[in-house]
């Protein structure tokens, strides 16, 4: 069935690239117009707007009754849910089954059994994927876990079940730690999730995080789109990410993308999706999870190979045939995403809302900007803080990184903090420069998390000196004042006698 029409299921950035493709493909948009953003931009991008703004109790983009239920009465063909929210909730493609709405995206058994870790994981071993040494089964109580951790050997991971984004995630590096971590992954899960059970896995200090794009259609055809670095981030939050990585060989390429193909092909996968692994510092691959979704940083691999990853998902949706082969698919030149958030690296990457009162950002051949945001637009703290994403090519490394400089010095944004100074920095630091880093980045080779100009530095400084000024004036003044209390309280007394 050709899909004629598609309830975008979700706002900002995502669902205006949705849109352009849609719209590309001939395919007519709706969006929802929520309380929560009146202004939003993308009900701009919507052919039509679904206006739910007059209910303040429900969170539209994570109910699926409401969706099934809008979908049903604009008789709208498909459901594409983007990343977050309800992408990877095995409940909404049962629903949209069952009610003749095509889900854009995997089946419900795919996303139960990839989507789950536990399963997830077993499926890598049956299949001969190399995973960490690990729990047999789920972990479900503080006496389980501390068998299981003894058993394993310290530093261990506490992973949820149901987790994602690096929610539910604790290191424990020795015993005495356990019951408080343990307390405070599972009590994180069952918030996010409903769902508080654990998995335990041998801990990989300071691995790389790569992670390969795949595509498969409703025929059994799988193919790779090769990988991406996703080493960079903080507290298991992804904040840059590049493609390819500079830490694979050709060899080790095509080991790794094998292994993501044959676990797709063994568990009937279908849709995009993208296969996890850590590399640890002898470049022994392991895999890690499976994300059931079109993935934030999807625009990299879009860049390097030229496909379009949401056509390609709404096409094999509506039943077409993948007429890609793997040894088609090239890798040309490089890209490097930058996620500007809307968060104040000086203050440790504290939210920033408010309105956005200018931003420019260069238009260079180089350079492609997803955003759900432009000037007059307001961010607020009840959604992601992704203001926007730099990608930026090259046709190297070399040159990639060359252009991001080029673009983070035209790039001004103002109304709210964004983490464009923590990129200044990262791009002058001798181990990403070199392609030698991992996911210890932040802690331990950065010198400071943002980058001043020199006319920033100078200014700082003589605020500091002002500063310093003050409080030496303040200082004498005070003195002073002693002094001449003293003398007059000395003279009464003379006088007195």
């Amino acid at each position: 069935m050709k899909i004629k029409s598609i309830l975008i299921a979700n706002r900002g950035e995502i669902a205006i690239r949705i849109a352009r493709t849609a719209k590309s493909m001939g395919i007519k948009t709706y969006m929802f117009l929520s309380h929560h953003e009146p202004n939003a931009l993308h009900i701009e991008h919507a052919d039509e707007v679904i206006d739910v703004s007059d209910n303040t109790f429900i969170n539209v983009y994570t109910n699926i009754d409401k969706l099934i239920e809008v979908a049903l009465e604009n008789k709208i063909d498909a459901i594409h849910p983007g990343y977050g929210f309800l992408s990877e909730n095995p409940y909404l493609p049962r629903e949209c089954e069952r009610n003749n709405i095509i889900f854009i995206g995997p089946s419900s058994k795919a996303i139960n059994q990839m989507g789950n870790k536990g399963l997830a994981r077993n499926m890598a071993i049956k299949n001969k994927v190399p995973v960490l040494l690990g729990s047999k089964g789920v972990i479900s109580t503080l006496e389980e876990a501390e068998r299981t951790s003894e058993e394993i050997g310290y530093p261990v991971m506490l992973k949820a079940v149901a987790g994602g984004g690096g929610k539910g995630m604790r290191v424990v590096r020795k015993k005495s730690e356990l019951a408080l971590m343990y307390k405070l992954a599972t009590n994180e899960a069952k918030s996010l999730f409903d769902n508080d059970a654990m998995l335990i896995e041998k801990f990989v200090e300071n691995p790389r995080h790569v992670e390969f794009q795949v595509l498969a259609d409703k025929k059994g055809n799988v193919v790779h789109l090769f990988e991406r670095e996703c080493s960079i981030q903080r507290k298991h939050q992804k904040l840059l990410e590049e493609a390819p990585s500079s830490a694979l060989t050709e060899e080790l390429r095509a080991k790794i993308g094998a292994d993501a193909v044959r676990l797709c092909e063994a568990t009937g996968y279908y849709s995009a999706g993208t296969v996890e692994f850590l590399l640890d510092k002898d470049l022994n691959h392991y895999f890690m999870e499976m994300n059931t979704r079109v993935q934030v940083e999807h625009p990299i691999t879009e860049e390097i190979t030229g496909f379009d990853i949401i056509e390609q998902q709404i096409k094999i949706a509506q039943g077409e045939a993948m007429d890609i082969k793997q040894e088609d698919i090239k890798i040309n030149g490089w890209a490097i995403e930058l996620r500007v958030n809307a968060e104040d690296v000086q203050s440790g990457f504290a939210p920033s809302t408010g309105l956005i009162e200018q931003m420019d950002i260069p238009n260079k051949k180089c350079l492609r900007v997803d955003s759900g945001y432009q000037v007059g637009k307001v961010v607020i703290s009840s959604f992601d803080s992704l203001v926007a994403k730099l990608i930026i090519t090259g046709k190297n490394r070399s040159e990639a990184i060359k252009n991001c400089r080029s673009v983070l010095n035209s790039t001004t944004i103002k109304g709210v903090k964004t983490t464009l100074p923590f990129f200044k920095q990262v791009m002058r630091t001798p181990s990403f420069v070199k392609g030698n880093y991992n996911t210890s980045f932040i802690e331990t080779d950065l010198e400071q998390s943002f980058y001043q100009e020199d006319d920033e530095l100078v200014a700082a400084a003589a605020l500091a000196m002002q500063a310093y000024l003050n409080e030496q004036e303040k200082i004498n003044s005070d003195t002073l004042s002693d002094k001449s209390v003293s003398a007059w309280a000395m003279s009464k007394k003379i006088k007195g006698n």
